[in-house]
Formats: structure tokens, C-alpha cells, sequence
């Protein structure tokens, strides 16, 4: 029988407070060591970061810590090591040259954000991105593109000032098409904005529901409206590039096809609605970013995204997660997508929600860059609704 007495939740607590007071007082002399090596570092020309060095020290924390403590252990010190850093690179004043770049961009962004300008957008006339550009701007000129993927073409190209790319829905989650097209393009996020998306099923005068045999609509629209499509028995369903394209499609098609697009697209394409408001969630949205060639950076800028690797080792993003909430910054969106020729590993597409002038926002970012393999800033944005 054990016959140990368990201390009370006050006496646990007051130990607590003892302790707590020791290591503040060591994390304090810990870190006015890590300004005395800054300074060092600064006199022979040695960059902030070691990464041979903070190997060895999570090893060696690791192996004092015990087996029922190592994890733990690891992630403090992961976290410790990266304000360590950022403390050096403040007292340093190290500007890295995405501290440049964002302070450039708010320096040559005007103060509001243009009513006008050429904006590329995928589909055709009646496409809900051209809808969250007449959202965006008050007079948009808009180009159409194909693909996706002739979006980021013509910004690159310089044909288009801004484009517009639906990126995630309330109800389907991710365009993960877009995703993988925004690790390989170069292009920053300007904007971003929520539209409420209805559908409607379109067919040509006359088609009654009962008689239609196949629906068309991009796979985004399919998904939203899988619980009314799921009661159309012995119907075939189709992808298709864009929903206004879709409803296009159906114009020039036979009996029997109809498709899921805005209402918009029934007086433009002369069809006729069979029925309204079919997706799943009433509240249904779609997120659109607004994308150009350079970095622009408005006032009242608050949201941040960024593409990273983490090192293919357990616990490598889990080190990441605490070192963002130690900097008490809010990760709003978390995405990963594997990278095409490596097994089984990722890049991570973050959302960080913090104002662009916040100290924690800019050293985060900072330790980020020169810590990741690979990095690339995305631009920071305000979101409209």
C-alpha cells in the first residue's frame, strides 16, 4: 500500500510559483548570454543562425531530459532557440531582404486600393470570379483566360495588372489545383475577398428535371451540391473547366444536359432555371485571392501567407506550430501539398492573421526565412467580405 501523501492543488501551485520564479530569472541570463553572442557573432562575421550548434544542443537537452520527458523538452528548447534568434537578429538590426521587400512595397503602395484596372480571370462571361472582381473593383477591365494556370500567365507576362482565383469554399474546402499552381508561379497576394455563391440547375427552355440525363459544372460546384445531385438517380456527372462555361456548353447541346451555375448565366446564355439555391450549405462561400506581379501592401493589412518545407524528421512541425504561438501570432489556415518528385514530402501554405506592422509578425517571418529550406512570402492582405 502506498501510503504517500498526494500535496494539495495549493501546495502544487505554490511549488509552481517558486519554480516559475527561477526560470524566468534563467530565461532572462539566458538570453542576455544569447546578446553577448550576438555581439560576438557581429565582431568576427558570423551569421545568427548554427544549425550544426542547435542540432547538438536539442540532443544533448533531449538525452537529460529522460525518455518520459524528451518530447517535451525538445519542444521548449526548439521554441527558446527561435526567440533566442529573433533576439539576436533584433539587436543585430539584421534587415533580411523580405524585410526590405515589405518595407519597400509599403512604402511605393498607394494609399487605396484601385477602383480600375485590367484583371485576368478564368472562364467566360457569367464566372463566379468575374463576379468577385465586379466585387473587388469598382470598374474592373477583364480579360479571360482558359486555365488557371493562364491566370498566373498573364500576370507574369505583365497582360494584367491583378488576377482572381477561387482558392477555397465554406462547403468543398480547398481548390487544391490552385495550390499546386502557386508553388510554381511567382506572384503575391494583394487582396482577398468571401462571395456568396448560389447555384442554380440550367437547362434549355422546355427541359423538364425529370428528363435530364447528364449535369455539367466545375468540380468545386459538383461538390457543393453533392446532396441534391445524389437524389438524381442514373445522372451523369461532369466536370468542367468553369461553371459559366458549363452553362455555355449547355446553349449549344442537345436535350437532356443541364448545368450547375449562377443565375446570372441563364439570362446570359438564354437558359432557363429548373431549380435555385441547390448547394449543400445555405451559407455557402467562396474565398478569392486577388494576385499581381509585385508585392502591394495597403493599410490595414492583417493577413499573411507564406509557403514553407519543414525537415522530413518527427516533430518538425509541431516545433513550427509552437514557435508561431509563442510569438502569439493566429494561424488561420494551415495547407499542405505534396511536392511532385519527393515521396511522401510537403509543402506548408500558412495564413497567419497579425497586423503588418506587429514586431511578432516581421521577427517571425524573419527567423521563418532563414531557417526554412524553403521559403517564399506570399504577401500580406486585408480580406473584404
Amino acid at each position: 500500500m502506498n501510503d504517500k501523501k498526494i500535496p494539495s492543488l495549493d501546495e502544487c501551485r505554490e511549488k509552481i510559483d517558486r519554480i516559475d520564479q527561477e526560470l524566468v530569472k534563467l530565461f532572462c541570463e539566458r538570453m542576455q548570454v544569447s546578446a553577448d553572442v550576438a555581439e560576438y557573432k557581429r565582431a568576427v562575421g558570423k551569421p545568427v543562425t548554427d544549425a550544426a550548434r542547435e542540432r547538438a544542443l536539442l540532443s544533448k537537452v533531449s538525452r537529460l531530459a529522460g525518455p518520459e520527458m524528451e518530447d517535451y523538452t525538445r519542444t521548449l528548447y526548439a521554441t527558446v532557440l527561435a526567440i533566442s534568434r529573433a533576439y539576436q537578429h533584433e539587436r543585430l538590426n539584421t534587415a533580411s531582404q523580405l524585410d526590405e521587400l515589405i518595407k519597400t512595397a509599403k512604402a511605393e503602395t498607394s494609399y487605396r486600393f484601385p477602383a480600375r484596372a485590367k484583371v485576368a480571370c478564368q472562364g467566360v462571361e457569367g464566372a463566379y470570379s468575374l463576379k468577385a472582381a465586379e466585387k473587388l473593383f469598382e470598374c474592373p477591365e477583364v480579360s479571360f483566360c482558359k486555365t488557371f494556370e493562364d491566370v498566373f500567365h498573364a500576370i507574369e507576362r505583365g497582360e494584367c495588372r491583378y488576377g482572381m482565383l477561387p482558392i477555397e469554399n465554406s462547403t468543398a474546402g480547398s481548390v487544391t489545383q490552385i495550390y499546386d499552381l502557386m508553388s510554381a508561379h511567382r506572384f503575391y497576394i494583394v487582396r482577398s475577398l468571401r462571395l456568396k455563391v448560389d447555384h442554380c440547375l440550367l437547362a434549355k427552355p422546355g427541359t423538364k428535371k425529370e428528363n435530364v440525363k447528364e449535369i455539367v459544372s466545375h468540380q468545386q460546384a459538383l461538390s457543393q451540391c453533392a446532396g441534391y445531385l445524389a437524389k438524381m438517380d442514373g445522372v451523369k456527372l461532369t466536370p468542367f473547366a468553369n461553371t459559366a462555361k458549363a452553362a455555355e456548353f449547355v446553349k449549344a447541346s442537345g436535350d437532356g444536359v443541364a448545368a450547375i451555375a449562377s443565375r446570372d448565366c441563364a439570362a446570359l446564355y438564354g437558359l432557363c432555371v429548373l431549380d435555385e439555391d441547390i448547394q449543400d450549405n445555405g451559407n455557402n462561400y467562396t474565398r478569392f485571392i486577388c494576385i499581381s506581379k509585385t508585392p502591394e501592401i495597403y493599410p490595414g493589412a492583417d493577413k499573411t501567407s507564406i509557403i514553407l518545407t519543414v525537415p522530413h524528421k518527427p516533430g518538425s512541425l509541431s516545433r513550427l506550430l509552437a514557435q508561431i504561438d509563442a510569438m502569439s501570432i493566429n494561424l488561420t489556415k494551415l495547407e499542405s501539398r505534396p511536392i511532385p518528385g519527393h515521396d511522401f514530402e510537403f509543402l506548408f501554405y500558412f495564413d497567419l492573421e497579425a497586423p503588418i506592422e506587429s514586431p511578432a509578425l516581421l521577427r517571425l517571418l524573419g527567423e521563418l526565412e532563414s531557417s526554412s529550406e524553403k521559403f517564399r512570402y506570399l504577401g500580406t492582405y486585408r480580406e473584404v467580405l
